[in-house]
């Protein structure tokens, strides 16, 4: 029977909850890693080139040694989409691919002087079906996190999602689903699993890079075919704004924030499909 979220490691294939690693790895200990999230449709990785650029540059950018190899890579995801029964039309599903800076020897966050070895970092992949999600949701700006515009962290998919947790946990005791994160200057910049999108005067825009928005592959995609503009939201929507939350894995509309009522924009699920497949 296939298990509900399947998972490889180290050359085996079972299930990602008794799957097992060293304890001792860096991803564990100090989230000293970067994934991506890959939408399987119909038996394909969507955007799967998009995301390994990205994983590519992230590691680079965190003093990482490469991530695995496209060519081997791509034969493992196919096989783990045969293996998890999502190789037909109308299945979909999430993978992770993630990739830690492993079991350095010795204790605590210092690293070794000599170039990162690849040999000494940790690869593993879990697939699960996914639905994309497209129902509106209601947001709250989080009071108490904040991304910070400076940081290379700001610049990366890590592990470390600490701040985005609880973020959502402050907007799910204010009643609503999802939150939204101002930057270290006061402006909105993204949610916290997502990137946002705001029809302002009839222009959709999204915050620039330097805001320390995630570098969002749909995102990229929406610039590349300019659908959107760069350009700060300042530190609120307004009531006459509509507001999209966009990830590889779904995109919501936004219906309140803060307690504000919005007009749901009925373009979500038709400009996500367009980014995935243009």
């Amino acid at each position: 029977m296939t298990p509900t979220t399947l998972g490889w490691h180290h050359g085996e294939w079972g299930s990602a909850d008794t799957l097992g690693m060293p304890l001792s790895d860096r991803g564990l200990q100090l989230a000293d890693g970067v994934f991506e999230t890959v939408l399987i449709q119909d038996g394909t990785s969507q955007l799967l080139s998009e995301h390994l650029q990205r994983w590519q540059h992230s590691a680079t950018l965190l003093g990482m040694a490469a991530p695995p190899a496209r060519p081997w890579l791509e034969q493992l995801v196919d096989e783990a989409i045969t293996r998890a029964s999502l190789n037909t039309v109308g299945t979909t599903g999430a993978m992770r691919l993630n990739w830690s800076r492993g079991s350095i020897a010795g204790r605590g966050i210092g690293l070794p002087s000599a170039e990162p070895d690849p040999t000494q970092h940790r690869f593993w992949l879990t697939l699960q079906p996914h639905q994309p999600d497209f129902e509106p949701a209601q947001a709250w700006i989080s009071v108490q996190e904040q991304r910070n515009t400076n940081s290379v962290l700001s610049h990366c998919k890590t592990f470390a999602y600490g701040q985005a947790i609880q973020a959502r946990r402050e907007a799910k005791a204010q009643g609503s689903e999802l939150a939204l994160l101002r930057n270290t200057n006061g402006d909105l910049c993204c949610g916290d699993s997502a990137n946002l999108l705001v029809k302002r005067q009839d222009s959709w825009i999204t915050p620039p890079l330097s805001s320390g928005c995630v570098p969002g592959v749909m995102r990229a995609k929406a610039l590349q075919q300019g659908v959107v503009t760069e350009t700060h939201i300042g530190p609120s929507l307004r009531a006459d704004d509509q507001a999209l939350l966009i990830n590889s894995l779904g995109c919501r509309s936004l219906k309140q924030v803060d307690g504000m009522e919005l007009h749901p924009s009925a373009e979500a699920k038709q400009l996500w499909q367009r980014l995935l497949l243009g």
